[in-house]
């Protein structure tokens, strides 16, 4: 896929800064891009507080669910503003859910480490991506994969964020353990549709489907505000209420008009950072391993998002590499650092920017609209919390089969190259992680090379990253043979 560019003269000074008419787009356009982004991505703001503010380090201590949701939306805002001025993509940036889920229950709380020990990790690891972007090592790996393992990444996280929509709506379910069945997912509660919040899901889903097949500007931004229109009136009259306390309610935000709009929000969380405790605590070898892990996992999904939102943008060359990649990773690195220096754990590009860009959004104008989004959201979450993640969980979907629509550019003719991007597309949504369907994938494919005899065609770089994969993956027994 190639760079779309357009030969419409510069309308102002914003024009030309952001490369708007040179890339197809408009200011209304980016603008609108920017909000579709913002709700596709605000429930980071609700969820994250619950994965990092509800539990206890080793001293007892609690982040707290308010302080996490500030300085989750002052990160997002900061960083997502920040690529979008100097990287000029519209991809969105904000907490990273499968690190901020690591440092919460590996870092925390099974390694037993403080929250600033742990926030301490995710700044060193931050501080190592932003060098090895500055050195071009970055830049040099995205240059060494193959063209069709680019198009497995980005079907992959397509089919990932279908995922993540499904589960979201309630649409998939896990299978109680206590059905005694090794299905581990389900059709809504037992094979049927049974709750007002996946009903609404459906509705939205059929609404996006029919904007975006008739080609209506911002369809899938009027699919969120007519779905969440919807989703209140459902909640009015029929009171779902809170998954919490009815598994047949909302997943995380009920739609309801709030009492209040906002508040001062309490960023006492901001620089609450111990860079050194973790190894003195740990030991060396074993923060360091910790460090690694954070590294590959922060390095390889920022990758892939960055691959597939490039190629949906259709703003990457003919081998899928984006234009100004260096500076692009350097920013996105430094996301790791601001989110562990604010306690929101590592920041990176968003997989649900891709809303925004099957919007329209083509450049980092987009961003800045996001990122301003974001800072007003600390002082009106609860305005914001009216919107359900099932409102926005269809856009989700939409998107994922819109990425979906790249397979055919794979060589599937051939089994050695077939088989690491099946594998790459299957693991990202089955085991919930960008980083390790690349790593399966990776691994796979410079195995193939070893058993077709190609192996003079593969590039060093990525007999290196495989290596590293296996080691990742073997993490749990080498740290438990160092603890």
């Amino acid at each position: 896929m190639s760079t779309v560019t357009s030969n419409a003269a510069p309308q102002g000074g914003l024009d030309r800064f952001f490369h708007i008419s040179e890339r197809g787009s408009t200011v209304g356009t980016e603008i609108r891009g920017g909000v579709v982004t913002f709700f596709a991505m605000a429930y980071i703001v609700l969820l994250n507080p619950l994965i990092l503010g509800t539990s206890p380090d080793r001293e007892g201590v609690v982040l707290g669910i308010p302080q996490v949701a500030a300085v989750t939306a002052l990160a997002a805002g900061v960083m997502s503003i920040l690529f979008g001025v100097v990287a000029k993509y519209p991809f969105g940036i904000a907490t990273g859910l499968g690190l901020n889920t690591l440092v919460a229950v590996t870092l925390v709380g099974q390694q037993g480490l403080t929250w600033p020990e742990a926030m301490g990790l995710v700044v060193i690891d931050g501080i190592i991506i932003v060098l090895l972007a500055i050195s071009g090592f970055r830049t040099a790996v995205f240059n060494a994969i193959p063209d069709s393992m680019k198009v497995a990444m980005s079907v992959g996280i397509g089919m990932f964020i279908a995922m993540i929509g499904l589960v979201d709506a309630g649409f998939v379910r896990r299978v109680p353990d206590e059905a005694m069945t090794t299905v581990p997912v389900q059709l809504g509660f037992g094979g049927s549709i049974a709750s007002w919040p996946t009903f609404v899901f459906i509705v939205g889903l059929l609404i996006c489907g029919f904007l975006v097949a008739r080609n209506i500007p911002g369809g899938l931004f009027i699919g969120i505000v007519v779905t969440t229109i919807i989703s209140l009136i459902v909640e009015h009259f029929a009171g779902a209420g809170s998954s919490a306390d009815d598994p047949h309610g909302w997943s995380l935000a009920v739609p309801e008009l709030p009492d209040s709009f906002g508040g001062v929000p309490d960023l006492s969380l901001v620089g609450n950072v111990d860079l050194v405790g973790a190894f003195i605590h740990l030991g060396v070898v074993a923060a360091s391993l910790l460090v690694f892990t954070l590294v590959l996992a922060n390095f390889f999904d920022a990758m892939g998002t960055m691959t597939a939102l490039g190629r949906q943008a259709e703003v990457t060359d003919e081998h899928g590499n984006l234009p100004d990649m260096k500076r692009a990773l350097v920013v996105e690195g430094f996301g790791a650092v601001v989110g562990g220096a604010a306690s929101s754990s590592s920041n990176t590009v968003f997989v649900d920017s891709s809303a925004g860009i099957a919007d329209g959004a083509r450049t980092g104008l987009a961003n800045v609209v996001t990122g301003i989004l974001f800072l007003i959201a600390m002082f009106f979450t609860p305005l914001y919390e009216m919107v359900p993640i099932e409102a926005a969980a269809p856009v989700l979907v939409v998107v994922g089969a819109l990425m979906m629509m790249q397979v055919g550019n794979i060589e599937w003719s051939r089994f050695d190259v077939a088989f690491p991007a099946f594998l790459t597309i299957v693991v990202m949504p089955l085991t919930y992680s960008i980083a390790n369907g690349i790593g399966v994938g990776f691994i796979a494919f410079t195995a193939m090379a070893l058993f077709t005899g190609k192996t003079k065609h593969i590039h060093w770089i990525m007999w290196l990253i495989s290596l590293l994969f296996v080691v990742y993956f073997a993490q749990g027994p080498i740290l438990a043979a160092l603890s």
